[in-house]
């Protein structure tokens, strides 16, 4: 079965993979092949800000993943939504860009990914960003990257101040800035919008090179396995309409399905952990036992509360709110449609003794329900969440095929609080909250808790509590990540898989850690950075394939 050739193919057109489709057109001498399971990015959904609360439970735009009962978790399974969509995550997250901290990237280098530390990785956060805010009604600028990240401070919802107030009454740190040069404190999160709408990774890099001669994309198409010459990935097949195609590559194939569906591929296609893929009936071209595993998520639990003031319920539950609020936005692209719900947080020490922020704070001016396969629902009564969730966890989880089928969702094991490590920072986390919550400003500001309160629970119950009622961040990421060799890694640090010719994995799987943070921004940064890697090497071996 013949296909068409390309120089490239990168399969997935999510965060890392529209980054790949733009930087590896642009000088117009290579050709690229661009593969997405999901469809067209354009609704109105996506496009709206707000919108990612209806996208979180639609099948058309969402894997909709579960994990395996997870026995810390009190045996409880976790709703995984990822993106099967043009844009991928960065079409239905909710839009927090966070680079992380300096020391993530420091500890990317020192466990074995050369050339990934923080000195060398801001360069390449700052070139892809455009800074936006609103100054005296004007939309002001600062840097001409592709990627626009704006300050909403001037739109948080007045609720956010108390937070900020309360955060120095605790002897917290604030910012301005929390992508800036002081990266701790409580501040207003920067958003991926621009203008009013979202700025996904597809209208940011790929939304400008499809008018390229250079560059095909197939959406709506399911990979089903790498091709094979010896050693060397030489093309893949994939389903579209019910009929199996084949796709040729002259130089590489270049993973970029997500933490998730990057190691799936890769188990399909026989690289993987020799017995496991035998037992799925899986010739193995290459013994790769970390394939699917080191597998890190963030784990946060919410803190409801009542308010004795207005917040974003007052306006967002009842439907004259809601009708306002939509004709607003459609006359000014401004209010609360443009907005997400998570309007501040941070990075905070959770001790005094601590050497570097070890929590991320999220305080939102709402609160709202996820039942079973619904949307979220905003709560009649005003109301306010605090969250916490610990930076740099050390357990580590598992994502395996549980078929060779490729139409079958993996196998997700999140093992989470496996390590004493974990514990304890969860029972640090809730006393850290518990400073806040006694303060002066929030004490004045909660009218009743929806749950047992941190401030007054002890160590054992705040455990039991967290995992009973803790869920994913949705930032999993290390699955194939970058290190010194097959024994510890998948990949090398020019994000090459070990023992295979002319194939890489780039995207979020190849983190060798998760970063402290939201993960979107530096998934772009390492696709950035990978495009800069994969160039490098198509000219030190000779430039364009023939």
């Amino acid at each position: 079965m013949a296909g068409e050739k390309f120089d490239f193919i990168v399969v997935g057109a999510g965060s890392a993979g529209c980054v790949l489709a733009d930087r590896l057109t642009q000088c117009g001498r290579h050709s690229v092949l661009l593969i997405e399971a999901g469809g067209s990015d354009r609704k109105l959904r996506i496009r709206v800000p707000i919108g990612y609360g209806f996208t979180f439970m639609d099948p058309s735009v969402n894997w909709q993943y579960d994990t395996e009962p997870d026995p810390e978790l009190n045996g409880r399974s976790a709703y995984w939504p990822r993106g099967k969509v043009i844009g991928g995550s960065s079409s239905i997250n909710a839009m927090v860009y966070c680079r992380g901290l300096p020391h993530d990237f420091d500890d990317w280098a020192d466990s074995g990914a050369a050339g990934w530390n923080w000195d060398r990785v801001r360069p390449i956060f700052e070139r892809t960003e455009t800074k936006a805010r609103r100054r005296n009604g004007r939309i002001e600028t600062t840097g001409k990257g592709p990627l626009w990240v704006t300050d909403e401070v001037d739109q948080a919802h007045p609720v956010t101040a108390r937070f900020l107030d309360a955060a120095r009454e605790a002897h917290w740190p604030t910012t301005a800035d929390l992508n800036g040069r002081q990266k701790e404190g409580l501040g207003i999160f920067h958003n991926t919008t621009r203008k009013g709408w979202r700025c996904s990774a597809s209208d940011a890099f790929l939304r400008p090179a499809l008018g390229r001669s250079n560059l095909k994309v197939i959406s709506n198409a399911v990979v089903e396995r790498l091709l094979f010459d010896g050693r060397q990935v030489i093309g893949l097949t994939y389903l579209r309409d019910g009929q199996s195609h084949q796709a040729n590559a002259r130089r590489e194939v270049i993973v970029s399905a997500g933490a998730v569906n990057s190691p799936k591929l890769l188990q399909l296609s026989g690289l993987g952990p020799a017995g496991h893929l035998q037992d799925n009936g899986i010739k193995v071209h290459a013994d790769l036992p970390e394939v699917g595993g080191g597998l890190q998520d963030h784990l946060a639990i919410n803190y409801y509360y009542q308010s004795t003031v207005p917040t974003l319920n007052n306006k967002l539950q009842p439907w004259r709110g809601r009708v306002m609020a939509a004709l607003q936005y459609a006359l000014t692209r401004r209010g609360m449609l443009s907005l997400g719900i998570n309007q501040c947080g941070g990075f905070i020490r959770s001790t005094p003794q601590a050497t570097r922020a070890d929590m991320q704070i999220y305080c939102n001016p709402a609160t709202y329900s996820t039942g079973s396969g619904t949307a979220p629902q905003i709560d009649p009564e005003p109301g306010f969440l605090l969250s916490y969730q610990p930076c740099r966890p050390t357990s580590r989880g598992r994502i395996d095929i549980a078929s060779n089928d490729p139409h079958d969702a993996p196998k997700i094991k999140a093992n989470s609080l496996t390590t004493n490590e974990d514990r304890d920072a969860v029972i640090r986390g809730a006393r850290l909250l518990g400073e806040l919550i006694k303060t002066p400003t929030m004490s004045a500001l909660i009218k009743s808790a929806r749950q047992p309160d941190p401030a007054s629970m002890s160590d054992d119950d705040m455990l039991q509590d967290f995992k009973e009622r803790a869920s994913t961040v949705y930032h999993p990421t290390c699955t194939c990540r970058m290190g010194t060799d097959a024994a510890n890694s998948v990949l090398d640090a020019r994000l090459r898989v070990h023992g295979v010719d002319r194939l890489r994995v780039v995207d979020a799987s190849a983190f060798p850690n998760v970063t402290s943070g939201n993960t979107n921004a530096p998934t772009i940064m390492l696709a950035q950075r990978g495009a800069d890697l994969i160039l490098e090497d198509t000219i030190a071996a000779g430039g364009k394939a023939e």
